[in-house]
This record gives C-alpha cells, sequence and structure tokens, in this order.
C-alpha cells in the first residue's frame, strides 16, 4: 500500500516492449528511493504498484505486463521522462496522505492549467465510468500524487473534469509541475468508494450493474397478531 506522497522524482532509462505489446521492461533511475529497496520490493511508478526485478547502483528495473500499458500511462514513457516515486509504506508508518493501492483505474488528460500566483489550479478530464468517484474535498490519486479535489463537474455533464489545486512544494518535487495541456496522467479513485459501491451492488437491485446477480434481501416475516376471540352474544 501506498500514501501519494512522492518520495523524488526519478528518469526514465529505457522502455523495451515486447514485439506483440504484451509485455516490457521499464528501466529507471531512483537515487534515493532505489538505496533500500530490494530485490521483489515494491515502487510506485507514477503511481503504477510495480515490482523491482533487477537493482545496480541506483538504476531499477521492472516487469511491466500488457493489462498495465493498457491502463495506464507506462507505455508512452521515454528515455529522459520523469517519473513520482514512492515505497509503499511500512504497518507502523504514517498515513500523510490517502489509501492509495498503486492500481490504477485509468488515464485522465490535463485540460486547463492557471497559474493563481502561489499555487496552480488544474483541470483533469477523466473517463465517464470514474466520474462517480471524484468527489469534492474527496481524495484522488494523479500520477501517484496524493491530491484533494477542489471542484467537480455537474452530474450532467457529458464530459466530466475535476479540479485540484498544487502547492509549491508539490510543484517542484513532482512532474505535474511540468505537465501542460493534453497530457495525460494515471488516476486511481478513492479506493473506499469502490468498495462501498460494490458491496452496495449485491444488497441493492436498483445498483445492479448488467454483470452483477444481485443477492435479494431477505426481510423477516411479519405475523400478524392472532384475532380476538368472539364473544358470545347474551340470549334474550
Amino acid at each position: 500500500m501506498f500514501t501519494g506522497i512522492v518520495a523524488e522524482q526519478g528518469s526514465v532509462v529505457s522502455l523495451d516492449v515486447s514485439a506483440d505489446q504484451t509485455s516490457a521492461v521499464l528501466v529507471f533511475n531512483a537515487p534515493t528511493t532505489g538505496q533500500d529497496l530490494g530485490l521483489g520490493g515494491s515502487i510506485a511508478v507514477n503511481g503504477v504498484c510495480l515490482t523491482a526485478t533487477s537493482i545496480d547502483r541506483g538504476r531499477i528495473a521492472v516487469d511491466v505486463m500488457g493489462e498495465t500499458l493498457l491502463r495506464t500511462t507506462t507505455g508512452s514513457l521515454v528515455p529522459g521522462s520523469a517519473v513520482n516515486l514512492e515505497r509503499c509504506v511500512p504497518a507502523a508508518g504514517r498515513l500523510d496522505g490517502h489509501v492509495v493501492q498503486g492500481h490504477v483505474d485509468g488515464i485522465g488528460t490535463l485540460l486547463e492549467r492557471e497559474n493563481q500566483g502561489a499555487w496552480h489550479r488544474l483541470r483533469f478530464g477523466l473517463p465517464t465510468r470514474l466520474a462517480r468517484y471524484a468527489a469534492e474535498k474527496g481524495s484522488i490519486t494523479v500520477d501517484g500524487v496524493s491530491l484533494t479535489v477542489s471542484a467537480v463537474s455537474p452530474v450532467s455533464a457529458p464530459d466530466p473534469w475535476f479540479e485540484v489545486g498544487l502547492i509549491p512544494t508539490t510543484l517542484q518535487e513532482t512532474n505535474l509541475g511540468l505537465k501542460r495541456t493534453g497530457d495525460s496522467v494515471n488516476l486511481e479513485m478513492d479506493v473506499l468508494a469502490k468498495y462501498a459501491e460494490r458491496l452496495m451492488s449485491f444488497m441493492l437491485p436498483a445498483w445492479q450493474s448488467p454483470n452483477t446477480q444481485s443477492i435479494p434481501i431477505q426481510k423477516p416475516a411479519v405475523q400478524k397478531p392472532a384475532s380476538p376471540p368472539a364473544i358470545a352474544e347474551p340470549q334474550p
């Protein structure tokens, strides 16, 4: 598990994609983050949880499977690309950001960027299927960075979006400071919201998706009280 607090920016050395596009090997420099990382250890690269398969003096190699290439921006990395890096949080560590799994839900696009002086306002477009998980003042992970949603599009908007504000530290210490309009980013929505929706889909038929079989709620049987015995009328 991660927290979305980026430790450093690494730089891509190479990305070798297989001929059939179903796998790749990513190599990147991680001078600080990789110091105590062992083989088989987890590291988040732009918010994608990956496993170290080779470590050599701060240079780390990881295997990337086809599913990751399809669902994330990893396949578009080139030598020199800046990547946000974070080690998994220890069980006794501080949760400075929010609960982040490193499991990217989809790809967003930077729509607007506005310099507010000390901070920047960024608006991202996101897939319609993910819009329901973006809530004002809620948490979201953008390229591995834990951020607070400051505004969201109306429910009826055909092209949903959300906004975040970046303070100077985030602009300097992460690759979000380098993003330009039109750039793509990895998005991970709040896992608590996803689990809550999944649980409710099994309980409430109205929430049921076409591919989900709901479990009907069994209402307790209500036993009607017995009618009082009839009282015979006195005979005249």
